[in-house]
């Protein structure tokens, strides 16, 4: 038990302060599409927030997101693996806003991970960004994120997870007509669904891994061409 502690003491206070929304990733400032949906008027109440979290969000990130963060991971000990990798995300990402916001947030937490970290990988990897060999895609940055931290990879996918569901309901306070409390009553139902889904994602092999949602797409697609906007994505 106390070799146990000491090996939770090593990782643990580390990705605790990297996924604080102290952590200055800017990820508050995009919606993932939630924004445009609320304009269409798909997501309105408590309710429709939750439904988007079930049927959008849910699906993405067990058959795409969590297991190419799996893949990240095990790809971060190469920049060459890494950087095929973050390739792969960028072709599978079809609206350009979504690029875009996941390469801002990822070089964002690239560039804080440095201020507490000079691990060659990382240093690497930020290198390739710079030169324009990676795009530094945010799933890529938590890749590294976990390797350097001795992050074990369930541990890893659980705070994708959350920080994802999380992310929306914090856009949604902002959104809709919705408090605090049913904000977290959201939440609370989405995370109860999140063991599965790592579960399964677990499961999935890399040629096998993708996940289309049409409305998702076309919402963050339309995102750009608003009048007005809260959010950058």
């Amino acid at each position: 038990m106390a070799s146990e502690r000491r090996s939770l003491a090593e990782w643990l206070p580390a990705l605790l302060q990297t996924a604080d929304p102290l952590f200055p990733t800017g990820a508050y400032a995009h919606s993932f599409g939630l924004e445009e949906l609320v304009r269409l008027g798909r997501v309105t109440n408590e309710a429709g927030l939750a439904q988007f979290l079930m049927t959008q969000m849910l699906p993405q990130l067990q058959r795409l997101e969590l297991p190419y963060l799996r893949f990240g991971i095990e790809a971060a000990h190469s920049v060459e693996d890494l950087s095929a990798l973050d390739h792969e995300i960028h072709a599978w990402k079809l609206a350009a806003e979504a690029r875009s916001s996941s390469c801002q947030i990822g070089t964002r937490r690239l560039a804080a991970l440095q201020t507490t970290s000079s691990d060659q990988r990382l240093l690497a990897y930020s290198a390739a960004v710079k030169s324009g060999k990676a795009n530094g895609h945010h799933l890529c940055a938590c890749s590294i994120q976990a390797l350097i931290q001795g992050t074990p990879t369930e541990a890893a996918l659980f705070v994708y997870g959350y920080q994802s569901f999380a992310g929306a309901c914090t856009a949604a306070l902002k959104l809709i007509r919705i408090g605090q409390d049913a904000s977290q009553r959201v939440l609370s139902k989405a995370l109860k669904l999140l063991p599965d889904a790592v579960t399964h994602s677990l499961a999935v092999q890399r040629e096998n891994a993708g996940c289309f949602s049409p409305l998702l797409e076309i919402a963050t697609m339309r995102h750009a061409f608003a009048n007005e906007r809260l959010f950058i994505s």
